[in-house]
């Protein structure tokens, strides 16, 4: 998962950032809001955390122009202005969510996950695939209800696909989902990832395939059972 936070208190932004590292979600971070409005629209992050209360625009600006040049990437708005007219303000900008400071660290986590559950189209937290689980939340792998230890990077890929399962997903895309753009290794290192997990999955599945290869293109997670698959564009 990679996060924009654009929030101007070093210390708050601090605080948040370690907290998502912890639960190993790229993070970048900005402190002015038309870094964040440019920044917001180059980049395809899978939420937006904005504060309202900007040294350069307020952040209901940076949120109508994104909006306005079409950047359908959920935000959250996180801000010390509690009153009923800024939520519904926010909200009505295109905000997917508002949460007032200060702050649970839980709820705020919790709210992410929820927030981003639901732009991939899954409302629980848990993704099912054939005998394969996955729990976003708890970022932990079953197989027929028996863990499976996996490496963060191979977690982070196996996340990517189950949350656009039967989409084909370029080399480039799980880079940006598990680097997002810092220090890149080549992308024949998915492939290595690709290849560990697989042996991982067909260990805890007695040799059920769930990684698919889709030669020029990329990787696809599939049901056994089958399913049609859809291509990202």
């Amino acid at each position: 998962m990679r996060i924009l936070l654009v929030e101007d208190d070093a210390a708050t932004a601090r605080s948040i950032e370690i907290m998502l590292k912890t639960e190993g979600i790229v993070v970048d971070v900005t402190d002015q809001g038309e870094d964040g409005l440019e920044i917001g629209k180059l980049y395809d992050y899978d939420l937006i955390i904005l504060d309202l209360m900007l040294p350069d625009i307020n952040g209901m600006e940076v949120l109508r122009r994104l909006r306005d040049a079409r950047v359908e990437t959920p935000v959250l708005i996180l801000s010390g202005l509690g009153e009923a007219e800024q939520k519904v303000k926010g909200l009505g900008y295109g905000a997917d969510d508002y949460l007032t400071k200060p702050f649970d660290k839980k709820e705020l986590l919790a709210r992410i996950q929820a927030i981003v559950r639901r732009s991939k189209g899954h409302a629980q937290s848990v993704v099912h695939t054939g005998r394969l689980s996955v729990n976003m939340d708890a970022h932990t792998v079953e197989v027929d209800g028996s863990p499976v230890h996996l490496t963060g990077k191979e977690y982070g890929i196996l996340e990517l696909l189950s949350m656009r399962k039967g989409t084909t997903l370029t080399k480039e895309m799980f880079l940006n989902h598990l680097y997002g753009g810092m220090d890149e290794p080549e992308l024949k290192i998915i492939d290595v990832f690709i290849c560990k997990l697989r042996k991982k999955l067909s260990n805890a599945t007695g040799g059920v395939n769930y990684i698919e290869t889709v030669w020029g293109r990329g990787y696809v997670l599939r049901d056994p059972d089958g399913g049609g698959e859809q291509t990202t564009t």
